[in-house]
């Protein structure tokens, strides 16, 4: 069985400070990741890492750039953060390496992303977790721009045909107007009035490109805090189902 899980840049980070790790919360993700039973591939987000460096060149998943130091700088600030998960990751017993999107995926010019997954897969078959992340990468006729980890999850789910899909945020799932979890969802009209646009200060999006990305893939998504993680290891689908594109899902 193989699950393809991410750990939001909200929750391996301290988002508002400049390259400032949440050490206590990694170490629980890599706890989560080392009991699990099923074969493994980890993807994280930029937080206040790679968001820092992408909002001071103006960079987005549409807005690119020509300038190689702003590559340098986006890309160099993920393989920090990187570093330090792979690394916890190994402290408490998994077997992880990294895997760095630059170097393995490209846009074509209509934007759409393309992700070679055979080193991932057969990474797996080796007995490795891969760890990818959000990324710059080169873009046709654009230069460079952002790739999220939520796009990496759909690539890697799609190309490695996963069972399981699972996206670990800073929330308990997608809030309606109350602050109450939304259970399911199966189309992002059932959730437009609550999620509105992409949050201007995100350059991945926020939580409506999330829910827009996760409905395109066929694989059922969860959505779940840090304390559910566990949960979703064992099985269960805590927060919300991003049913998306199998309603019959249950």
């Amino acid at each position: 069985m193989t699950v393809v899980v991410k750990l939001g840049g909200s929750v391996v980070t301290e988002k508002d400070e400049p390259e400032t790790l949440d050490g206590a919360a990694i170490e629980r993700a890599a706890r989560a990741v080392a009991a699990a039973d099923e074969e493994v591939v980890v993807v994280h987000g930029g937080g206040s890492f790679g968001h820092h460096y992408a909002t001071r060149h103006g960079v987005s998943r549409t807005d690119g750039t020509t300038d190689p130091t702003a590559v340098r700088e986006i890309h160099g600030a993920m393989q920090r953060l990187n570093d330090a998960i792979v690394e916890a990751l190994a402290d408490a017993g998994v077997p992880a390496v990294p895997v760095h999107p630059l170097s393995a995926g490209v846009r074509d010019a209509g934007g759409g992303l393309e992700l070679p997954t055979g080193q991932v897969e057969t990474m797996l078959e080796e007995g490795f977790v891969p760890v990818l992340h959000g990324d710059v990468l080169a873009h046709a006729g654009a230069g460079a721009t952002i790739v999220s980890g939520d796009e990496l999850v759909v690539a890697l789910a799609t190309g490695l045909d996963a069972d399981s899909v699972g996206l670990c945020s800073a929330v308990p799932g997608v809030l309606d107007a109350e602050d109450a979890v939304i259970d399911r969802i199966d189309a992002f009209e059932d959730v437009a009035a609550v999620l509105g646009g992409s949050d201007a200060a995100d350059v991945t999006g926020g939580m409506a490109a999330k829910v827009r990305t996760l409905l395109d893939l066929g694989t059922p998504a969860s959505i779940f805090a840090l304390d559910d993680l566990d949960a979703f290891f064992d099985g269960e689908r805590p927060g919300t189902l991003v049913a998306g594109g199998d309603p019959d899902e249950s």
